[in-house]
């Protein structure tokens, strides 16, 4: 008997302990995507809960292009007369400066036009007494019309003669004020046209170079500017002075902000629109013919947006809670878009007006649900 009464009193003392088990020791529950917390949990987890609002975001539209320069800012230089080139210290990249002389080029042919100017130029003296002479004999009828009209002739010849001269000694920068018999030289400077930087050297010291060929191509880079392509449906969201960021692919962070300039009225054949952009500010390390990505800011618009708080990213995609009930969470799978001032575009669900969502805490919700899934 008394063996029985200890044994009763041991089955009831462990029913006791099992009701008396307190209620934040449940377990979670859940299925697939869905977790329940309890009121401890809830507690601690800190979450907080809000609706979806529409906001102004701006869009951005992403394009790419090259760093281009007008034509009037790139100059190849050539010489108006063939010759060799005697001199020239030109390396691409290097800076050089407006009519600074940057090659030296000669030949027998720049001595032969000096010589023809200055023997040009003596016989126009010839000339002109044997005019003058002539013009008096003439009007005392002493000589005839016909011999004052030769001599009116030659000099009037030989005056162009000497401009035509004067304008080849010019073309190979040559003053001809300055041209004297103590002072014909075989080679002539060859001048730069522009402030800027060389681009290409197509000759070497030693080579005959003919009129056609470019010896050296300049560039000046004061007037860069930016030649986006963009796609002939994203036209209508473009107009000038519009806001563009751009950055190169070896280094991302580094922005060159600018505005657009000019949008082309012509379309090519694969549907693509140029448009040309300025840079706020010049960076030399900027070069024509460089690779740019860009975004142009579009007008701002309303959109369907969340914290961006509220949006958790597991395997590669994006999820959101949804408060169900009390203390009951599903997770649903979101496709979001910009962001700006702490909240998110939502994209590819926007049927959530009236739903409660969760927009803090939602990673420790996450992370409560797959730790159970793995349990």
């Amino acid at each position: 008997m008394k063996n029985l009464f200890i044994l009763f009193s041991i089955v009831l003392l462990v029913t006791s302990c099992k009701s008396n088990k307190p209620a934040e020791e449940i377990k979670n529950t859940e299925t697939g995507n869905v977790i329940t917390l309890t009121d401890a949990q809830m507690s601690n987890a800190h979450i907080e809960t809000g609706s979806v609002e529409q906001k102004q975001i701006a869009s951005l539209l992403k394009v790419n292009g090259r760093i281009d320069v007008p034509p009037q800012n790139m100059v190849s230089v050539s010489v108006p007369l063939g010759g060799y080139l005697k001199s020239t210290n030109l390396l691409p990249g290097l800076h050089v400066s407006k009519n600074e002389v940057i090659a030296v080029v000669e030949d027998n042919q720049y001595i032969q036009l000096q010589q023809d100017y200055l023997t040009a130029k003596a016989q126009l003296s010839l000339n002109e007494n044997e005019y003058n002479r002539q013009k008096d004999l003439n009007a005392s009828k002493a000589s005839s019309d016909k011999v004052f009209q030769q001599a009116q002739s030659a000099y009037e010849t030989q005056k162009i003669l000497i401009k035509s001269l004067e304008e080849k000694l010019k073309l190979i920068r040559i003053n001809p004020n300055n041209l004297s018999v103590n002072n014909i030289s075989k080679s002539i400077n060859v001048y730069s046209p522009i402030d800027g930087f060389v681009t290409k050297v197509n000759v070497n010291v030693g080579k005959y170079v003919t009129p056609g060929d470019v010896l050296f191509e300049l560039v000046n880079p004061s007037d860069i500017h930016l030649n986006l392509k963009v796609f002939e449906k994203d036209l209508d969201k473009l107009f000038l002075e519009q806001h563009v960021v751009s950055y190169t692919n070896s280094n991302p962070d580094k922005k060159y902000p600018g505005d657009i300039i000019l949008i082309s009225k012509d379309v090519s054949p694969d549907g693509i629109i140029e448009v040309h952009c300025h840079f706020d500010n010049y960076d030399k390390n900027l070069i024509p013919g460089m690779y740019m990505n860009a975004e142009i800011e579009l007008k701002n618009q309303m959109h369907h947006v969340l914290p961006d708080e509220a949006f958790v990213r597991f395997e590669g995609k994006e999820y959101y809670f949804e408060n169900t009930g009390k203390n009951k969470f599903e997770m649903h799978e979101v496709e979001i878009g910009k962001s700006e001032n702490g909240f998110t575009e939502i994209i590819s669900e926007k049927n959530l007006t009236g739903k409660t969502i969760v927009t803090k805490g939602a990673y420790t919700l996450l992370m409560s649900l797959k730790n159970k899934e793995e349990e």
